[in-house]
């Protein structure tokens, strides 16, 4: 696993299957994995927070050999158990999308060996498919994206692949939330003048009661969006789409600020830096502290700023470093 540059895996940018644990405002505690190479999704959602997708795919295929994977977060797991660092989830949250992975099965069934709760994040695009509901049914927790039920704000909000259809894959879901053993959880990232208005939200509220969540989160955006203009809604609105889903669900919550906490690192901080940037932007300053935590110099932000391994990004008055959104770093 190991190689040279940065990354670790010489020139592959798909360097980095296990990253943290990182603080997660669902899920405590989180270990990621990427188990998809970068920005290979289904959707190009004009929020993400690492920019759009370069690569657009609703076609399944297998990606790493399972056992590599899996070596690489059970690793993972022992460098923070030796360290004392908790671990509540293994949490499947690539940059992309989890399910287009063919392997997905057998990945959450060798990774549940491992003795940690698993949970998938998925836009839920391909639950249409009874092989992928099969799969995730393997995790303990699946949380799936529904940002609406209105088909036309799908297309603006989310930009999915041509040949998917949004009453398939909320058809799929609610299978998929019916028969599933596990948790079912969903979350809906609310953007100004797109999905926030009162009617819409009524829908989506009737649609989730029927799916039964065990817990339905809201969102708002938080980190620099893929694209600019993109904001959140008022307060005002927030509360009225909290309450909307309140009169019809149990166990809503609102996700609307930062996580707090702090993150894991190991003995090379300069590449454990680059794995959580490659998924999870952090605030400029929370960088530095990071660093300094792990008592490495600072000035490795700045080099791989100089080096074009991450970028700086502003949004909302606040700069961000994130990786380099056009995944070809500068040589």
């Amino acid at each position: 696993m190991n190689g040279s540059g940065p990354g670790g895996r010489g020139k592959d940018p798909w360097s980095m299957l296990a990253f943290g644990p990182v603080p997660s405002r669902r899920f405590g505690r989180s270990l990621g994995v990427n188990n998809i190479p970068p920005k290979r999704c289904s959707y190009s959602c004009i929020y993400c927070q690492l920019g759009p997708t370069r690569s657009m795919r609703i076609r399944r295929r297998p990606y790493l050999p399972v056992q590599e994977l899996v070596r690489a977060v059970g690793a993972r797991v022992a460098a923070c158990e030796s360290r004392g660092e908790a671990i509540e989830y293994i949490t499947l949250v690539p940059d992309g999308e989890p399910t287009l992975d063919s392997w997905l099965g057998a990945e959450i069934r060798t990774l549940k060996t491992l003795g940690i709760p698993v949970a998938v994040i998925t836009n839920g695009s391909l639950l249409w498919r009874s092989e992928v509901r099969a799969e995730l049914a393997e995790a303990d927790v699946v949380s799936v994206k529904v940002d609406t039920t209105d088909a036309r704000t799908w297309r603006r909000i989310n930009r999915p692949g041509e040949q998917l259809r949004l009453p398939a894959i909320l058809e799929g879901l609610e299978t998929f939330a019916g028969a599933f053993p596990g948790q079912t959880w969903t979350e809906t990232m609310l953007v100004e003048g797109e999905n926030d208005d009162a009617e819409g939200m009524e829908r989506l509220a009737a649609f989730l009661e029927g799916v039964a969540p065990a817990r339905a989160y809201l969102a708002v955006p938080t980190r620099p969006p893929a694209v600019p203009g993109v904001r959140p809604p008022s307060g005002r609105a927030v509360m009225d789409a909290y309450e909307a889903l309140r009169r019809r669900l149990s166990g809503v919550e609102l996700l609307t600020s930062p996580e707090d906490g702090t993150f894991a690192h190991t003995d090379d901080p300069r590449r454990d830096l680059l794995a959580i940037l490659a998924v999870h932007p952090m605030p400029e300053p929370t960088a530095r502290s990071y660093l300094e935590g792990a008592e490495a110099d600072p000035a490795i932000l700045d080099e791989l700023l100089a080096a074009g391994h991450i970028e700086r990004v502003g949004y909302r008055g606040k700069a961000f470093v994130v990786g380099r959104r056009d995944g070809v770093p500068r040589r």
